[in-house]
């Protein structure tokens, strides 16, 4: 478990922050920004969950939350290569297929989709919409840090790829499973 004593450590007032492994790094850092940007989505499904209190979405939305502290950590430690006197936390690939599972699962009560949708319809799918969004970000923030970093876990990136497919589907069930959802009109507004 962590323990956290002191909230403030005054690293920041530079523009430098400690990753894990207290290595030392600028807070615009590629590792930083992935890591950040999976706290945004965290942060998203939280405000979603305020309107899902209670259901079964909401508890599946508080397992991700958890995962997503484990994926934040993973992204947070390095991996050098080299033995770093403990074991990370590491996203696995078992924690994707159970973001597949819970898709697949979900997806089956909903009819095909036969337009894009608008980002709307309730409030629960306009929230776990934005966190879907958010979690894109996380997606890209983490391929580019990736790109940087041959020694990344890929389980980070498969994992945000699936968790912003499976809110996609979980916002269309907050919609009356599907019923509530708004259709894209292309050109609607065009003379």
């Amino acid at each position: 478990m962590v323990r956290l004593t002191k909230i403030y450590t005054k690293t920041g007032d530079a523009g430098r922050t400690r990753l894990g492994d207290m290595s030392e790094v600028g807070k615009t850092d590629l590792r930083v920004e992935a890591y950040g940007s999976v706290d945004e989505a965290n942060a998203a499904i939280g405000l979603a969950r305020v309107m899902l209190a209670g259901s079964p979405l909401d508890k599946l939305l508080e397992r991700i939350q958890n995962e997503l502290f484990d994926l934040g950590a993973d992204l947070c430690v390095p991996d050098t290569g080299e033995d770093p006197g403990f074991e990370p936390l590491r996203v696995t690939a078992k924690q994707v297929e159970a973001l597949e599972t819970a898709i697949d699962e979900w997806n089956a009560k909903l009819e095909p989709l036969d337009s894009f949708i608008l980002p709307a319809g309730s409030e629960a799918a306009a929230r776990l919409h934005v966190a879907r969004t958010v979690c894109r970000r996380a997606e890209r923030r983490t391929v580019a840090l990736a790109d940087t970093d041959p020694l990344l876990n890929p389980e980070t990136v498969r994992y945000l790829n699936r968790l912003s497919d499976l809110l996609f589907v979980l916002a269309r069930i907050a919609n009356d499973e599907g019923r509530a959802d708004v259709k894209w009109v292309p050109g609607a507004s065009r003379d």
